[in-house]
């Protein structure tokens, strides 16, 4: 069969087919370069927002609650709590604590106690007051807390657990054998929430306590 097209045409249409194929090709080319310079930037824009994504992962993931050691300007933050304390234990007008005492006892020339503060996402959250006391069958200190109190709205967080925790972090650290308190007979749902972290009840020992005028009354009675 013929196409009735001529060998010099034949040439010059199969030249130009070839021409149009390079330039097909070089077009692909340039076309695929633009798309590698497009996409550069766009992987680094992904690259990017992934980083913030994680970044802003791990700021909502942070523990809302932190513990400190409580320093002289906590004064009125801690009398504050001890009042708290004594409101929900019915105690009140046992209260005669006042900022000045607390501050020559706490951080004073000669420090008889020692606080520990909770914070909820930077709001004071509760404190734990301890201090050592000694052991002679175990020829060990103990620590003794004092006072423990988490203010009622933010309850349920685990942060009354986190400052026996930290206590007990302490205790170890500092080379005692013991941590204990007391905790009053009505308040069963304390009583249950230190059964459950493995406290156990001295209920074979009752505590005595001299105060007030008894106090003096025994101290004149020394000779």
């Amino acid at each position: 069969m013929t196409t009735g097209i001529g060998p010099e045409l034949a040439a010059v249409l199969k030249s130009d087919t070839s021409r149009t194929r390079r330039s097909a090709s070089a077009a692909l080319l340039d076309v695929l370069g633009a798309l590698r310079k497009e996409v550069h930037p766009l992987r680094k824009r992904l690259k990017l927002a992934r980083t913030c994504d994680n970044r802003t992962m791990a700021a909502t993931s942070v523990n809302p609650l932190h513990i400190v050691s409580a320093t002289e300007r906590d004064i009125s933050l801690i009398l504050s709590f001890i009042t708290k304390l004594a409101e929900y234990e019915k105690l009140s007008h046992q209260v005669v604590a006042t900022e000045v005492l607390l501050r020559q006892h706490l951080f004073g020339a000669k420090p008889m106690a020692e606080v520990i503060i909770a914070y909820w996402d930077e709001v004071p959250a509760g404190f734990a007051l301890f201090f050592h006391n000694f052991s002679t069958f175990l020829a060990r200190p103990g620590i003794y807390l004092e006072d423990l109190f988490v203010d009622p709205p933010l309850r349920g967080k685990g942060i009354g657990k986190a400052l026996l925790s930290r206590l007990a972090r302490i205790a170890l650290d500092r080379g005692c054998g013991r941590f204990e308190w007391a905790v009053l007979d009505w308040n069963q749902p304390a009583i249950d929430f230190y059964k459950g972290l493995g406290a156990v009840p001295l209920d074979d020992w009752t505590l005595f306590r001299v105060t007030g005028e008894a106090l003096h009354r025994l101290a004149g009675s020394a000779s």
